[in-house]
């Protein structure tokens, strides 16, 4: 079994930063590539930044600049530092893992975190 699982989000004013976390568990022998995913109301799910096994990274263009992803390798961790928040970035925040797991490597996701930016 594998699970994903996030924390961090939260309220924020318009400008504020917040940190969000997202920790793989289970029976997991590797991970390709780690990512953040986001929808707001009445839209579709999309991308915000990734991170591969080797580091490169890749983020979204509404985030350049403001966000940064990163990994811990050795604790199945990827983190979203979000600076300069906008009332914009306001969605449910997904983690997402490319994951070997019973011989093949398969997409999971966790639950989600809200992230609300508002005055």
């Amino acid at each position: 079994q594998v699970q994903l699982v996030e924390s961090g989000g939260g309220l924020v004013q318009p400008g504020g930063s917040l940190r969000l976390s997202c920790a793989a568990s289970g029976t997991i022998s590797s991970i390709n590539t780690m990512a953040w995913y986001r929808q707001a109301p009445g839209k579709e799910r999309g991308l915000v930044a990734q991170i591969t096994s080797g580091a490169s990274t890749n983020y979204a263009d509404s985030v350049k600049g403001r966000f940064t992803i990163s990994r811990d390798y050795a604790k199945n961790m990827v983190y979203l530092q979000m600076n300069s928040l906008k009332p914009e970035d306001t969605a449910l925040y997904y983690c997402n893992a490319q994951i070997f797991w019973l011989g093949i490597y398969s997409d999971f996701w966790g639950r989600g975190t809200q992230v609300t930016v508002s005055s």
